[in-house]
């Protein structure tokens, strides 16, 4: 799988019937989260949902920090693929959790869409332009650890949050 089969798409008010979707395979599937996709999970209405991503995009009230949420979507028949969202900064709170957050629908998953989605928004990152970027993940999620390395992340450390041992792979723009 190539960068070059996905694009990096905002969620938008036509995208509602496919999100909806892919939220549902998510919960289907098990997950109890959709990751990447600021809150998605926690909201019924598909309306206020695309509102805070529209408001977080510019500037979360809450954090004081721009937050761009994307979906990729598969050029070849505009499939929606995965979610992914970045931190424009990080603050005190966000710093464990890292810039980027990432998830790939699970019928998609283990097809290399992970590093593919990944490596376009590290483009994205330069763009904003951000120096380094960190991305954190459970330590047991071997799939989202791999993503990171593959993409050229580094271990930079290991921490325990809330009883679950947590990672944070490095990537440096300089």
């Amino acid at each position: 799988m190539s960068k070059q089969e996905l694009e990096l798409v905002f969620p938008s008010r036509d995208m509602e019937k496919q999100i909806i979707l892919y939220k549902k395979e998510h919960f289907d599937y098990g997950d109890m989260q959709v990751h990447g996709t600021g809150g998605l999970a926690f909201f019924d209405s598909y309306e206020e949902w695309l509102n805070h991503i529209n408001t977080i995009r510019n500037l979360n009230p809450k954090t004081g920090v721009q937050t761009s949420t994307f979906f990729s979507k598969r050029i070849s028949d505009g499939k929606l693929i995965g979610c992914i969202k970045i931190h424009h900064s990080l603050t005190d709170e966000l710093k464990n959790g890292g810039h980027i957050a990432y998830g790939i629908r699970p019928s998609e998953r283990k097809k290399g869409y992970g590093i593919a989605q990944l490596e376009l928004c590290l483009e994205f990152a330069k763009q904003i332009p951000l120096k380094q970027v960190v991305v954190a993940c459970d330590k047991d999620n071997i799939a989202s650890a791999s993503t990171a390395k593959s993409c050229g992340g580094v271990l930079a450390n290991e921490f325990e949050e809330d009883g679950v041992i947590k990672q944070h792979y490095v990537f440096n723009f300089m």
